[in-house]
């Protein structure tokens, strides 16, 4: 798969699985939440649309007023092809999204390596998720890493391994030490020696930018993903070269041990 797009046609087709006419999104919701962490000058506000498919969940993050509330009761009991058809971007893919996690669960999936977060308290968790996401970068002493969505633990998580993060978030300006984030995007992929991205690339459109920049320089692109996490594993070894997939229920929604799934696009070949 070379973008979002081809994917996309590839499931309308049936080429990947089941035909979408013929599954239902039995439940779809919404979820709006804020975090700010301990020692931390930023509030998190994020707004998530959730596709109940089978035994999946799908998820995609939107940005405040994208979508209305109404949504979830005029898209639930929908044909999965309706929604993948006809639905606003972050509907379309929160049900593309589940439908890639039905046809392959994160937990059975091979190439996934299970990290299990610990229980403990929001930071702790953070901590220990970041940790395993920038675990996934294989880089020297000094390298540029682009950070496309910025979140503080992760930053610092990029520091310890060595990295000299490059900030590009669309709506935070600085981290909670002062380093500039910048919103343009471009900036960060034309210097970066790695690349990491959230989900959320895949909600504001800018994923497939990121996939092709980073094809082009041929450097190593890192996804971490609650948003879309079985979209951006359609890329392993095709532009991706590692993922971290956290599904539904997410690591904020719970203060008990939960697993996140990390892929490497070597394991994945």
């Amino acid at each position: 798969m070379n973008n979002t797009d081809e994917l996309l046609a590839g499931v309308l087709a049936g080429d990947l699985g089941p035909r979408p006419a013929d599954l239902v999104a039995t439940s779809v919701f919404w979820l709006h939440h804020g975090t700010r962490l301990a020692g931390g000058n930023t509030t998190y506000l994020n707004q998530y649309l959730l596709v109940r498919q089978g035994g999946s969940f799908g998820a995609c993050a939107f940005e405040a007023g994208e979508v209305d509330a109404a949504i979830c009761r005029d898209a639930s009991g929908a044909s999965l092809d309706t929604l993948l058809r006809e639905a606003p971007r972050p509907l379309r893919f929160a049900a593309l999204d589940a439908y890639l996690g039905a046809v392959s669960p994160h937990r059975e999936a091979a190439g996934a390596e299970p990290v299990t977060l610990p229980a403990g308290t929001p930071e702790t968790r953070a901590l220990a998720r970041d940790a395993a996401i920038a675990g996934l970068l294989d880089i020297e002493a000094g390298a540029k890493v682009g950070l496309i969505g910025v979140v503080n633990p992760l930053v610092a998580a990029i520091r310890e391994r060595g990295g000299d993060p490059l900030l590009c978030d669309f709506n935070l300006r600085t981290t909670q030490w002062g380093d500039p984030v910048t919103d343009d995007m471009h900036e960060v992929l034309d210097t970066a020696d790695a690349v990491v991205a959230t989900g959320m690339t895949l909600s504001n459109g800018s994923f497939d930018t990121v996939l092709a920049r980073c094809r082009e320089r041929e450097v190593p692109l890192v996804v971490y993903a609650q948003t879309g996490s079985a979209v951006a594993r359609a890329f392993l070894g095709a532009g991706v070269t590692a993922l971290s997939a956290e599904p539904f229920p997410f690591s904020q929604f719970s203060a008990d041990a939960t697993t996140l799934y990390r892929y490497r696009a070597v394991a994945a070949a």
